[in-house]
């Protein structure tokens, strides 16, 4: 973090901007620096953006007992996603782009194959057959409700399938009971909570490591269950390690525009490889755009489009 200093200067201006800063040191309050989106302490007149600064043996000794206050507001310019409201608008975002619709919840049932060799896409977030992640629910589902459960004749079927784009021994029979199955109350908690240990939580809690705002996390969110929790190239742990080549994150003393730039960068790289995702406009009309826009806490009312069609969140 950079050191930011308000010296004394000529001139009105100068004279309220001081005063303002002094006022809010007498209150123990701390001081937004102006120039980025770091929060600072006001010390003697310094603005302090790090536990480090130049000046009088008095002032680094006043700086090292605030030490405390500083880790605090720090970790205040970190967002959680997982807050009830923020995370109902990530849900609402995810379904403009993966069902053209701000009704999450009503998604629950959908299954259909969109031709991008990974078999069959469902649920709230698009588990599909040939990634496992279907596998997983409909046996967790099982596991939970093992009696009349309408999927669980089909996983053999979804173990032979795994990792491939068939859907031989599925068809019409697996889309009809899927659908049924999206009644039952059970199945949708399984859905959820397989989003969430997933996808959701592991996104939130990287993010908080990166030292990202709500925007931030959310980016890391719509990368990690479209491209996978992997390692690969093409997976979220490759795109994060591609942008972390060009940007350092806010955990290591970045910027967070600047590494969410090159986050979106080799985000789109992978998606045009893929003709199913090649349509990048849920990241350039969408996420890049409430960055451009400095709404790094996704507060409402937000507007943006997905593959031309204009959504709003009031």
């Amino acid at each position: 973090m950079k050191l930011s200093c308000i010296r004394p200067q000529a001139g009105g201006a100068a004279r309220n901007t001081r005063r303002k800063v002094l006022s809010l040191l007498e209150l123990g309050a701390p001081v937004p620096n102006l120039r980025t989106r770091t929060v600072a302490v006001a010390v003697g007149g310094l603005l302090i953006a790090s536990g480090a600064i130049a000046g009088t043996a008095a002032q680094a000794n006043a700086v090292s007992s605030l030490a405390p206050a500083i880790t605090a507001v720090s970790a205040a310019s970190t967002g959680d996603l997982s807050a009830p409201a923020k995370k109902e608008i990530a849900m609402q975002l995810v379904c403009s782009a993966e069902n053209s619709s701000l009704d999450w919840k009503a998604q629950y049932g959908y299954i259909e194959d969109i031709d991008d060799d990974r078999g069959y896409t469902g649920g709230i977030i698009g588990f599909t057959s040939g990634t496992g992640d279907m596998l997983e629910l409909v046996q967790n589902y099982a596991n939970t409700k093992p009696d009349n459960n309408v999927l669980k004749p089909f996983l053999p079927v979804l173990r032979k399938v795994n990792g491939t784009k068939s859907h031989e021994g599925l068809g019409q029979k697996y889309v009809d009971a899927w659908h049924q199955a999206a009644k039952d109350s059970v199945f949708l908690k399984e859905q959820d909570k397989l989003r969430d240990s997933m996808y959701f939580n592991p996104a939130v809690s990287q993010g908080k490591s990166d030292g990202l705002s709500n925007l931030g996390q959310f980016m890391y969110y719509d990368a990690i269950f479209m491209h996978g929790p992997g390692d690969s190239s093409d997976s979220f742990g490759g795109i994060r390690k591609s942008a972390m080549k060009n940007a350092k994150t806010p955990a290591q003393g970045g910027d967070e525009k600047t590494y969410l730039q090159a986050f979106a960068t080799a985000r789109k790289k992978i998606m045009k490889q893929e003709n199913a995702h090649s349509d990048t406009s849920r990241v350039d009309d969408a996420q890049l755009k409430f960055l451009n826009e400095g709404n790094y806490d996704l507060h409402t009312p937000l507007k943006w489009k997905v593959y031309g069609d204009p959504y709003e969140i009031k």
